[in-house]
């Protein structure tokens, strides 16, 4: 596990860390609303390449990325909005969990019993309003 400590102006250098600390493709954030999920995913997406800038797929629930050569990189999943895993079964969450492709998940414990045992989670915590602190743990049952 490691904790972090930042501020917005460090968010590149916190995705880079977050990507090199990963043992998993699939990132599961966890954390409060208005802690800074979606920025610091959007912040990812921009570090690994994509052409598209991230935004919040709440209403969505998922969003593609793609790199320069049009490949698919990264689905972004936001789970707020659904009620059950039956509703996230509906919408097909397990090829999403299955893709070659990096997998960021806000909202994870909507679909907890649907999440593959071999991933990492990321939790964040508002420290003030300055500072975030996060926590990333890489998980192999």
């Amino acid at each position: 596990m490691s904790n972090i400590f930042y501020s917005i102006n460090e968010l590149s250098n916190v995705a880079e860390i977050i990507i090199l600390k990963s043992k998993s493709k699939l990132i599961c954030f966890y954390g409060a609303m208005g802690v800074g999920k979606t920025t610091l995913i959007k912040k990812i997406i921009e570090v690994i390449g994509s052409q598209d800038t991230g935004n919040s797929p709440t209403f969505g629930i998922v969003n593609n990325y793609y790199n320069s050569n049009n490949e698919l990189i990264a689905y972004h999943l936001d789970c707020y909005r659904l009620e059950s895993a039956e509703e996230a079964l509906d919408i097909g969450i397990e090829e999403y969990l299955q893709a070659n492709c990096w997998i960021f998940i806000e909202w994870p414990e909507k679909i907890k019993e649907l999440l593959p045992s071999e991933r990492t989670e990321v939790h964040l915590r508002i420290v003030d309003t300055e500072t975030r602190e996060l926590t990333i743990r890489n998980l192999r049952e």
